[in-house]
């Protein structure tokens, strides 16, 4: 069903917009419910010299030394990227779908891995300034263990954008868009382990009903996302170094530059840290992730249930 009567089936129609925002709203209002786990993470990705590994102890420290609003520090840019991010994303992945849908049964899991790898690839390019402001506000204030890491002053988003652009050059908005691309596995693989379980509708118990409860939706976005995250947290932890902007490497000497960045930076980690350096924080990101992407799942899919039929729209979606 087309809303512009025009265009393809899915581009620019009513449904891909409605499962847009959908993806948008599930997305805040899971953020928001988990974000102090987010704070943590962003922590013990940046600050390698903080001693504390457990998610309770660090949570309890950043209450104590800097009070318990300290915890959705930098929530507003995180929201709002965010926002804009999932609805980039939820935009492109179901436009995609519509265009390249698939017969009824039909098992698509290499399908739905392409159409994600698209989807993060647009949202990357698109998204990717807000993302370094919004990890740079979200730590500015910060009582840092490592004593090389210095405070910036933003008053907030428009002037870390402006201070960032005069101070650093507008391709330091784009600085952690290589591990960025790469990343893409992750919602892709998320996506293409959600679908593949939603479209056969196997509950965690394997029984077969004709449609998912919200708590087997829960479960499926939950191990769905915790899968994506831990084979790809090493470069979540890169992908975060290169936003705070503190590290300075082989700068506007293109590809191979950013690639010999991310090395040096998975080494250096190991070197300082071990091996299991480069899953410093993965308890707290598995806890924040994993949770958010099942309480994401759970409201995308009411959300647009409840508009579809508000809609009087008989929608069968393909799976």
């Amino acid at each position: 069903m087309s809303a512009n009567g025009g265009a393809p089936a899915g581009v620019l129609s009513y449904e891909t917009l409605v499962h847009a925002v959908a993806g948008a709203m599930g997305s805040v209002t899971a953020m928001t419910v988990f974000f102090p786990l987010d704070t943590a993470k962003s922590r013990l990705q940046v600050d390698e010299k903080r001693k504390s590994k457990s998610t309770h102890i660090i949570l309890a420290e950043i209450v104590k030394e800097e009070g318990l609003l300290s915890l959705y520090r930098g929530w507003f840019p995180v929201i709002s990227s965010l926002c804009c991010s999932n609805f980039v994303y939820f935009y492109t992945f179901n436009t995609l779908k519509k265009l390249t849908v698939s017969g009824p049964g039909k098992s698509r899991p290499g399908k739905d891995l392409l159409m994600g790898i698209v989807s993060g690839v647009v949202n990357v390019i698109l998204t990717t300034p807000m993302w370094v402001v919004n990890t740079r506000l979200k730590l500015q204030g910060v009582k840092f263990r490592n004593e090389e890491l210095h405070q910036t002053q933003y008053r907030g988003m428009f002037d870390a954008f402006s201070q960032i652009i005069a101070n650093e050059g507008v391709g330091t908005l784009w600085s952690s868009t290589l591990p960025s691309l790469i990343l893409v596995l992750n919602p892709a693989v998320q996506f293409m382990f959600y679908e593949g379980m939603k479209r056969k509708g196997i509950s965690v118990f394997n029984v077969v009903r004709p449609q998912i409860s919200s708590a087997e939706i829960f479960v499926i976005g939950a191990i769905a996302k915790a899968v994506a995250t831990t084979a790809t947290y090493p470069l979540q932890t890169v992908q975060a170094i290169l936003r705070f902007g503190q590290y300075r490497g082989e700068e506007n000497s293109g590809v191979l530059g950013g690639l010999s960045n991310i090395f040096f930076l998975l080494m250096d980690r190991i070197k300082r840290n071990g091996f299991l350096g480069l899953y410093k924080g993965l308890e707290a990101k598995l806890l924040q992730t994993v949770l958010t992407a099942a309480l994401m799942f759970v409201v995308y899919e009411k959300i647009t249930a409840v508009t579809f039929k508000a809609m009087g729209l008989n929608k069968k979606l393909k799976r």
